[in-house]
């Protein structure tokens, strides 16, 4: 069944179409403001979440504490080394 040159040319306008519309849709998904943007929601949808909320909030409760633990040894070892040095000047 030979087809007609009417119906070629419509199937590959068709086809044309669908290949414009297809390359603009990938434009935009590759889009660097586009994918900025995914990414951004994204991360704002995962920090909703009540687990990565208490992990974090772990964390930094963790790190907190250590720079709490380094200030107080730090300020013990200052008095140490405060007492050591009168301890060495009334020898």
């Amino acid at each position: 069944m030979a087809r007609d040159i009417h119906d070629i040319e419509r199937d590959l306008e068709r086809t044309r179409g669908q290949l414009a519309n297809t390359l603009d849709e990938l434009a935009d998904r590759t889009n660097p403001k586009t994918l900025a943007g995914n990414a951004k929601n994204e991360a704002a949808g995962w920090l909703q979440d009540s687990t990565v909320q208490k992990v974090l909030g772990g964390i930094v409760a963790g790190i907190a504490a250590l720079i709490g633990i380094k200030a107080y040894n730090g300020r013990k070892r200052k008095s140490e080394l405060k007492e050591l040095q009168k301890l060495l000047a009334n020898r």
